[in-house]
């Protein structure tokens, strides 16, 4: 192999050519130096590379983590915040379920559940989201049996309200339930289903209680007549007026004024035949004054 190589240079315009003679191992020498020159050069290219994109991975990663650490605090806020609605759900649906005269607490009904997990944010947050989804599970649970405390509650209250309560007139009883000498026609005797209020003729008529009229009409026997449907089974009949003061179909409260005492119908004077009947049954109203 050649100890040496020689380079030329040919210039433009005809100018002499020039020969430059290099020995073999400074070619070696410049060759290998390029090489290594070219190697180095790679590797800090890479090593800022590598750098650059390690420092914005871990800005991506301080990020994520942050957002983390945000996510976490604000979940367990969340948790806190639910388990507090469902321990003041918990106390108010107990005073309604007293209110109400219920059993003291719904069955198969978690008072609380849960608390903040300790440890890394890894997976932290999942598990908490699941605390809160069995928090919400639960809260609707008590808000749904509150609400049907509630309306067991109501409907007590308008059974309350429909139940006949009171004196339908100020008076003075003259016939009461029950068997009695008929006071009019025939000799014998009959069942008497209400009770005669003797009053001033005029005297006002009130309901005793929540209802609908079902009737108004005029008979032989009652005279002008008023028939209030409470439901629940309940209906009451006011008979013998003077005057009628509602309308079919007409919703009434209790203490509203129907009607004005007469002597209508068949009559000895002037009374308010008051009677309840429960399930198409008449019963004493004495237990209703």
């Amino acid at each position: 192999m050649a100890k040496r190589f020689t380079v030329m240079i040919v210039p433009d315009g005809g100018e002499k050519i020039r020969r430059i003679h290099v020995r073999r191992w400074v070619m070696t020498c410049a060759l290998t130096v390029t090489l290594l020159c070219v190697g180095l050069l790679s590797f800090l290219t890479y090593c800022q590379f590598n750098n650059e994109f390690e420092k914005s991975e871990l800005q991506r990663l301080r990020l994520v983590n942050g957002q983390q650490r945000y996510d976490l605090q604000r979940l367990s806020l969340d948790v806190e915040l639910m388990r507090d609605e469902l321990a003041h759900l918990a106390e108010t649906e107990a005073r309604v379920r007293q209110l109400a005269d219920v059993e003291s607490s719904p069955k198969a009904l978690p008072v609380a559940v849960g608390g903040i997990p300790d440890g890394g944010t890894i997976g932290v947050v999942d598990e908490i989201q699941q605390q809160i989804n069995r928090l919400q599970v639960a809260i609707d649970l008590r808000r749904q049996s509150q609400e049907d405390v509630r309306n067991l509650l109501n409907d007590k209250n308008s059974l309350s309200r429909a139940t006949p309560m009171g004196w339908p007139t100020k008076g003075w009883i003259t016939s009461y339930f029950g068997m009695r000498q008929i006071p009019i026609g025939k000799v014998g005797r009959r069942i008497h289903e209400g009770l005669d209020i003797a009053a001033n003729t005029g005297t006002p008529v009130f309901a005793t209680g929540d209802g609908v009229v079902a009737r108004v009409e005029y008979s032989k026997s009652y005279g002008k007549a008023v028939i209030i449907d409470h439901g629940y089974g309940y209906r009451t009949l006011y008979a013998h007026n003077s005057k009628i003061l509602v309308k079919r179909g007409a919703r009434v409260k209790r203490g509203t004024k129907i009607s004005e005492v007469g002597n209508t119908g068949l009559s000895t004077g002037p009374h308010v035949h008051y009677e309840v009947q429960l399930n198409g049954v008449p019963i004493d109203p004495r237990k209703t004054l």
